[in-house]
């Protein structure tokens, strides 16, 4: 079977170029599209309808939607809409819903609260995927609370939605989760091969609490990818810095690659938000090469392909790589014929 290959988008190209590129994947293999909803830049919902009417096969994912941001009914009728908008390939709707808790300092920044999240996780997920049964529903919960709902479409398909559900998980409880109720999960990024072990692990023991084996879990993750046949050295800079600005604002994602907490300290204390260009480069001094190695692809293609191929071998299903350095084209290219 072919390898599986996606590329993750955020907002560092124009969107007329993602649109691009999209096509341009397609045309090299590439089976998906992952958007990010990044901050406040740009909503994965409007990007993810865009590359299903540029693209003719590629699945498209949301990496990943924030549940605090939309009702679940919403949510479930804006997938809806994107699935009878891919239309289906060799008998698959192209869509896939990946869901994640959001993240400070925007959460609070916004007025949200994020309080109970493997609570308000679950609930999520459980009455999005009865909603895309098309079935009228009614789910009493302590943050989602819907009474004889249904996706109503009259004039269009009402067949239920082969939409599969991913968890975006870091930390433990949210991992066994994944499992437990979800159709995959999408591991992070900036995390160690050993880290990814001992996720799918529990990825694992929460679906056994479900009856479900590991073979049943898609197990996609997001990876760094900073390459540079020409200078490697700028691609291992580059990794240091988005390291530096992860570890200083995202400490899950430090815990989980077991990073000592005095370096995200000494990040933390160089880094401002909104970070500025000389917050990252003052930080990434303080990150060392031999962590940026162990967390990311870096450095000339070859070297990013063998990274890559660890963490298959440690049981991802697909790579879903984030280009840092290098442009996205070169990624794909270097990509295109597998690890």
């Amino acid at each position: 079977m072919t390898q599986r290959m996606a590329i993750y988008m955020q907002d560092v190209v124009d969107i007329q170029e993602e649109l691009q590129l999209a096509r341009y994947m397609e045309e090299r293999g590439f089976s998906e599209i992952w958007q990010g909803d990044n901050r406040l830049a740009r909503d994965c919902i409007v990007l993810m309808s865009a590359f299903l009417t540029h693209t003719k096969r590629l699945r498209v994912g949301s990496g990943v939607l924030p549940i605090w941001t939309r009702n679940p009914a919403v949510i479930a009728a804006s997938f809806s809409s994107m699935w009878e908008l891919g239309g289906k390939v060799d008998g698959q709707g192209r869509v896939m819903l990946g869901l994640g808790a959001w993240w400070e300092p925007i959460a609070s920044r916004v007025g949200v609260k994020m309080t109970k999240p493997l609570k308000a996780m679950r609930e999520n997920i459980e009455a999005i995927r009865q909603l895309l049964t098309m079935e009228t529903i009614t789910y009493q919960g302590e943050f989602v609370n819907l009474e004889n709902v249904s996706l109503d479409v009259v004039y269009g398909d009402t067949s239920p939605r082969d939409i599969p559900i991913y968890l975006g998980a870091t930390g433990p409880k949210m991992l066994e989760l994944a499992g437990e109720i979800c159709d995959g999960v999408c591991l992070n990024y900036g995390v160690s091969v050993d880290y990814i072990k001992r996720a799918i692990a529990l990825v694992e023991k929460g679906a056994a609490k479900a009856g479900k084996s590991l073979s049943n879990i898609d197990l996609p993750e997001l990876m760094v990818v900073s390459m540079s046949d020409e200078n490697p050295d700028a691609a291992l800079h580059a990794g240091k810095k988005l390291a530096a600005y992860y570890f200083a604002t995202e400490p899950h994602i430090m815990k989980a690659s077991g990073v000592d907490e005095e370096i995200a300290e000494k990040a933390k204390a160089l880094m401002g938000w909104p970070a500025t260009e000389e917050d990252y480069e003052r930080a990434s001094a303080v990150i060392p090469e031999d962590i940026v190695r162990d967390i990311m692809a870096v450095g000339t293609a070859e070297e990013c392909r063998r990274k890559v191929k660890e963490y298959l071998d440690a049981g991802v299903t697909c790579p879903i790589l984030y280009p840092l350095r290098g442009t996205i084209k070169e990624v794909i290219d270097a990509f295109a014929d597998g690890v």
